[in-house]
């Protein structure tokens, strides 16, 4: 990147800017200001401004001069402030960042240059196998400066399709005192748990007298208590989400039962409800502990070597509960506790039915623009004298060992060669780590009589009412309603992430003409992802339950974040202290071969090399009147991608080995795994079955995918301090890890060929051409007023779903045991395009105040029409600050429209591609969406004397009700509330 003073420019390619030039030019220059030292809020806000200001792409800045008087408690908190960046928030605390109306996986982040493996803590993510970084496992402490580019140039590290984030930290010889530091302690308390935990942060810098050697050492121990309440239409039984009322299979729906209503039962044909209105409670904690040394010499003034270490480890050990309906399942005469159809009911002997009464019936319009009918509210109950049927289902989660780690190190040199030529070099290694040793569900059966609901639009709270249930109690009542035991759970999920990288820059300084420097080198990385799935065995092949005794209802307080909430919602749940010890009682011990599932595994390797030539160009002095910069560059990428895919195979081609028993590879098939469970029992007391379950064998899949990136940025002085700026580039995003490493399944030949479901192994990496122009008046000190437009033409967006494709697989036919050729039923690839603009402002308004505002808009659209994930059309930032030598105040408030939700990687064969006919009306299958939120931060610094400080910050303080939803907002999905957090914090320098 170009950081030096432009000279003349060629205005030409940005003739688009110059319609503000004559007006800018026309202003009497302010008399130049007296220099004033400031530090702290204005002094970052100053350092930030004079980056965007001299540098040649567009990009946006973000120091910690003094980061401790920002509202701000992680990395991505820190980023949502930039215009057009947003993140994705998990309970109260921001997570993964997006760029320019795009998904979190699109965005590439660096730390000192190269990437960073992180882990994530939960297990709906770790099992995704996505490319985004959580960025929970970053405290704000750590950040030195942050660059957010918004267009790309041929130096930087290939992979950021949307924009490239480049976080660096400190550096021991820029610090301003040869000794110093930092101690925070405090605490910090979450009204909604209602805990108060303790807050750690310490760094101490020392560098010798002459400037030679130094270091800097960090430590952070964080603890907040998290607490999730949450009303939904989720469920685990099948059929529980949106879908169309059918009086062919739900025949309690008659005219008689809709008699009064004006209604025939044809008329609620098509109609949409919810299979399921429910609760969920949800504790955890988020335990982050880790640290930081960076080690810096300069030996001579030709040599500068250092190294970096970070470790971050966070446990987030979590337990939710649910309390759900089954609505499809009362309706479709159906007692299936995990899915529809049989078992049926029965009452009597004779399978019944529930009926619908009372039905009031709202049109919605579609995302799509299609007008629907939702089912508002409605009275759903078995006839009078009907014996309790099955009417939903309360389940508990816990999740033991959720943990989440990430850690670098890397070793940079710099070397003066010449007197017009530098290299740089860096070594780096990372590895991250996000694990749930115990997944643990014990899912209770409920019996009543019926239910009723009442919708109360997109962001209420659902009125809901359950019939003939008895006590909520996890025990059956003599009568037949209550609860009874039916399901239990067990995995354990590791998923590995690792890096190796080097890299090789070099600058060469030509100073002739317009050519100022010349930019080229090498990257090779070396990256390799695995997701390992295992299973404990269970004891006993019969049902176990804790003592029913034992069981405690839901807090008081449930729902408070809602203005209160009806307790028919809620159920009961088995505190942790007795639900953990319990399920330790329930395993037998087998072996660890036994325990692994092959079938969720991904092994994936990943190999990226690059070669880039970069030229700077300076306008001559004295050319024109105007001063212009830039550079152009070509940066070639290679992606070596090797995975190794799962496969089944049945047990009558290789059977299974007893756990313990010596192995002995299958002499059909000697790569097929053979020791690992995949569905076979082994309880204590019953007989082993070698042809039990599914056996699996590894199939290897290779290929290798080249591109060429060229780009062009330009900066133009129209006026003094007035910057017009011009990027053009071609950007790379490779696909999410487990569209190539999923494994297979579905294998199946007829007389017309071979099919299998699987990842799609030619699936190119998405590639995007990008424009970007911006105009930026810096017209004060710690002052500027911005505008961007952007636009970029994304090929290879994938298309989720089993779609036969042209790419084959040879895989083992075991009916006729032999090798064949077989179609892929997978990800297809598709365009999608991004367009938008930016508005930024940021003025000190005097007195020690200051205001900073942005929005930006970004319109998606995709080819098949769905909308893009991840993708909201409106973000916004206002913040207000407040600055002395004694006091520091910060407000901030940001907003991000709706988009469509994502927290995983949609699997290679999820179904995206599909459409739904309801009333006739074709259209996509629904999407989640997530709703609009909007969100308040504030931080208060109070100086007591030049070393002591004490600061109170507060976040989530509108304590939003963060709402999802499918077709429309009428068709709510769920709500959640996480409550606000108070932090108090003395802070000593030295």
């Amino acid at each position: 990147m170009n950081f030096k003073r432009t000279r003349v420019a060629h205005a030409a390619s940005l003739s688009v800017l110059l319609m503000g030039a004559g007006w800018a030019q026309a202003q009497t220059a302010a008399p130049a200001e007296q220099a004033v030292v400031v530090t702290g809020i204005r002094a970052s806000l100053e350092s930030a401004i004079n980056i965007k200001l001299n540098a040649t792409a567009n990009i946006d800045a973000i120091t910690a001069v003094d980061v401790g008087k920002m509202p701000d408690k992680n990395l991505a908190d820190s980023l949502q402030r930039v215009v057009g960046v947003a993140v994705r928030t998990d309970y109260d605390e921001a997570e993964k960042v997006s760029m320019r109306g795009t998904n979190p996986d699109m965005s590439l982040i660096l730390f000192n240059g190269h990437t960073v493996s992180g882990g994530d803590w939960y297990v709906s993510d770790q099992l995704s196998s996505s490319r985004s970084t959580s960025l929970s496992l970053m405290p704000s402490s750590v950040l030195n400066q942050a660059l957010v580019y918004k267009t790309s140039q041929a130096n930087l590290v290939d992979g950021g399709l949307a924009g490239t984030i480049n976080v660096t930290t400190r550096k021991p010889l820029d610090e301003a005192k040869r000794f110093g530091g930092v101690i925070s302690l405090g605490g910090v308390y979450a009204d909604l748990p209602d805990k108060t935990s303790p807050q750690l942060n310490a760094s101490m810098n020392w560098k010798n007298e002459g400037n030679t050697f130094g270091l800097i050492g960090q430590v952070f121990a964080e603890k907040r208590y998290i607490r999730r309440d949450s009303v939904s239409r989720f469920a685990y039984a099948g059929g529980s989400g949106w879908d169309v009322i059918n009086t062919a299979t739900m025949l309690g729906i008659t005219d008689a039962s809709l008699a009064g209503t004006n209604l025939k039962a044809a008329d609620l044909n098509g109609v949409r409800l919810p299979g399921s209105l429910s609760s969920e409670f949800v504790e955890g904690v988020r335990d982050r502990k880790g640290g930081m040394l960076a080690l810096q010499a300069r030996p001579t003034d030709k040599l500068e070597v250092g190294l970096t270490g970070f470790y971050s480890t966070m446990n987030a050990n979590n337990y939710g509960r649910l309390n759900s309906g089954a609505m499809f399942n009362m309706l479709n005469g159906s007692a299936n506790t995990t899915g529809t159809g049989a078992p049926f009911t029965s009452s009597n002997g004779q399978r019944v039915y529930a009926s619908i009464s009372n039905p009031v019936i709202i049109e919605e319009t579609t995302l799509y623009g299609d007008k629907l009918r939702i089912l508002k509210s409605a009275d759903i109950k078995f006839a009078p004298g009907v014996t309790p049927q099955y009417i939903g289902n309360s389940e508990a989660s816990l999740r033991t060992g959720a943990t989440a780690t990430s850690g670098f190190l890397d070793l940079d040199g710099t070397y003066k060669a010449g007197k017009d030529l530098t290299v740089k070099g860096l070594l780096s290694t990372t590895r991250g780590i996000g694990s749930t040793t115990l997944d643990q569900t014990l899912t209770y059966a409920r019996y009543g009589t019926g239910t009723s609901y009442s919708l109360n639009g997109p962001n209420g709270v659902p009125d809901v009412t359950y019939y003939g249930v008895g006590p909520n109690t996890p025990v059956a009542n003599a009568d037949g309603s209550g609860y009874r035991l039916i399901g239990r759970g067990i995995g354990h999920y590791e998923t590995i992430d690792r890096e190796s990288s080097v890299a090789l820059d070099a600058t060469y300084v030509q100073d002739k003409g317009l050519f100022t420097t010349l930019e080229f080198g090498a990257r090779h990385a070396d990256h390799r992802r695995n997701l390992n799935r295992f299973a404990p065995t269970w004891a006993s092949g019969t049902l176990a339950a804790p003592d029913a005794s034992l069981a405690v209802p839901y807090p008081a307080d449930f729902g408070k974040g809602f203005g209160g909430i009806s307790p028919t919602y809620t159920s009961f749940y088995f505190p942790r202290e007795v639900l953990d010890p319990f399920f330790q009682t329930q395993f037998k011990a087998t072996t660890p071969e036994f325990e692994r599932r092959v079938a969720g595994e991904i092994e994936l390797r990943e190999r990226q090399t690059a070669l880039y030539l970069m030229q700077n160009l300076e306008s001559a002095a004295g050319s024109s009147s105007s001063k212009w910069s830039g550079n152009i560059g070509l940066r070639m990428v290679r992606t070596e991608v090797n995975a190794m895919i799962a496969t089944p195979i049945p047990t009558t081609v290789c059977n299974k080995i007893e756990p313990g028993k010596p192995v002995v590879p299958c002499a059909a098939f000697p790569t097929a795994i053979n020791t690992a469970g995949d569905g076979s029992s082994f309880s204590l007391g019953g007989a082993w079955s070698p042809t039990s379950g599914t056996v699996y064998y590894k199939v290897p899949s290779d290929k290798t995918f080249d591109h060429v990136l060229p780009s062009l940025n330009m900066r133009i002085e129209l006026a003094p301090k007035l910057i017009g700026r011009l990027g053009l580039s071609k950007t790379i995003g490779r696909q999410n890890y487990n569209v190539y490493g999923l494994g297979f399944t579905g294998q199946t030949c007829t007389t017309t060929g071979c099919t299998v479901n699987g990842p799609n192994p030619a699936l190119e990496p998405m590639t995007s051409g990008n424009l970007d122009m911006s105009l930026a008046w810096y017209f004060a000190r710690r002052s500027l007023v911005s505008v961007s437009i952007f636009d970029s033409r994304i090929k290879g967006y994938p298309k989720t779903g089993a779609v036969r494709q042209d790419v084959t697989v040879d895989l083992l036919d075991t009916v006729t045991n032999t090798v064949r050729n077989y179609f892929i039923l997978t990800t297809s690839q598709q365009g999608a395009k991004i367009r938008g603009i930016e508005l930024a402002y940021e003025q000190p308004i005097g007195a020690g105040f200051g205001v900073q505002a942005n929005v930006s808009r970004a319109s998606t659209r995709v080819d098949d029409g769905r909308p893009m994930v991840g993708a909201s059309k409106f973000a916004a930032n206002l913040g207000a600050y407040f600055e002395n030598d004694t006091f520091s105040a910060r407000l901030v408030y940001n907003h991000r429209s709706e988009y469509l939700n994502s927290t995983t990687a949609p699997s290679p064969i999820a179904n995206s591609q599909g459409l739904s006919v309801i009333n006739g009306v074709t259209m996509p299958v629904a999407p989640t969406v997530a709703g609009p939120v909007s969100n308040l931060a504030f931080s208060l610094n109070y100086n007591i004397n030049k070393e002591l400080q004490l600061s109170f910050s507060a976040t989530n303080l509108l304590d939003p009700v963060r709402a999802t939803y499918r077709y429309s907002p009428e068709e709510q999905q769920k709500l959640d509330v996480s409550g606000r957090q108070y932090y108090l914090e003395a802070r000593y320098k030295f």
